[in-house]
């Protein structure tokens, strides 16, 4: 039981860092040093690319939230390999019609590492926080008096 229990520890401090970004139209929870399957991008195998859509950003100290997108925030991929998921059989028929269809699709899909995540500037992140709470503070009372 303790050593589950370690382990449950360990694991929650590795993944103090994580960022959720926006890329082909989906969401995606990013961590470093971890591999992801998107959607085909035009990159070469072992190209860097520079994910700017950051919506989330979670380190030790504190979360940042973007308004939509976090400012200055940067996650750094690396294109591992392109390839394609499995096969989905899409099957369409009409009743006392004698009308069916069978169609297959394989989605095109690229497979990226994460290399880092990062601010810009460190030290006006809390500021920044600050700064968007007033933000925040300032038009729910302008909403209220409209």
């Amino acid at each position: 039981m303790t050593n589950s229990k370690k382990s449950l520890n360990n694991s929650s401090e590795m993944n103090e860092l994580y960022a959720i970004a926006e890329t082909s139209g989906q969401q995606f929870w990013f961590e470093v040093n971890r591999y992801y399957d998107i959607d085909r991008l035009n990159a070469k195998e072992k190209d860097k690319i520079t994910l700017e859509k950051v919506l989330l950003l979670k380190d030790k100290e504190s979360i940042t939230i973007g308004k939509p997108y976090v400012k200055d925030a940067k996650i750094e991929l690396e294109v591992v390999s392109h390839k394609r998921d499995k096969k989905i059989l899409v099957y369409k028929m009409r009743p006392k019609k004698k009308t069916r269809r069978k169609m297959g699709h394989r989605q095109e899909l690229t497979r990226v590492m994460v290399k880092s995540i990062s601010i810009g500037k460190v030290a006006p992140k809390s500021s920044s926080k600050k700064e968007t709470v007033k933000k925040e503070t300032k038009p729910k009372s302008e909403k209220s008096k409209i």
